[in-house]
């Protein structure tokens, strides 16, 4: 597996943000909780909803009645699924590096000797 192989549309910190707290939050996140979470201004994460919503991983709701309306997000069984792929193929990379790393040998890095003449 390589990192060409990665969902690139959740390979930005926002959105990763953004879809690491849906799932982990099945019934969705109100659009300031998920400001919170992300640490993102209003228009970034407007921005970054607007783009999941686009390509179907998430799905936005306005509630009104009673106070202020409130937007809705939840992550699409699609986008779930998308989603924890790309985690799979992050974890598949982590793999093959810790692997590869361990079956390398690398030259010994040497240390200049400390000066104790003094």
């Amino acid at each position: 597996m390589s990192a060409t192989h990665l969902d690139r549309v959740f390979h930005e910190r926002g959105r990763l943000a953004i879809c690491s707290s849906l799932v982990a939050q099945p019934p969705g996140a109100t659009f300031t909780q998920l400001q919170e979470a992300c640490d993102l201004t209003d228009g970034n994460l407007n921005r970054h909803l607007h783009a999941l919503a686009e390509d179907g991983i998430v799905v936005t709701e306005r509630l009104t009645g009673r106070g202020r309306p409130q937007t809705i997000v939840r992550i699409t069984a699609a986008g779930r699924e998308r989603f924890l792929a790309y985690i799979d193929a992050l974890e598949a990379i982590v793999r093959e590096v810790q692997r590869s790393s361990k079956t390398s040998t690398s030259p010994m890095r040497t240390v200049p000797a400390r000066n104790t003449s003094q």
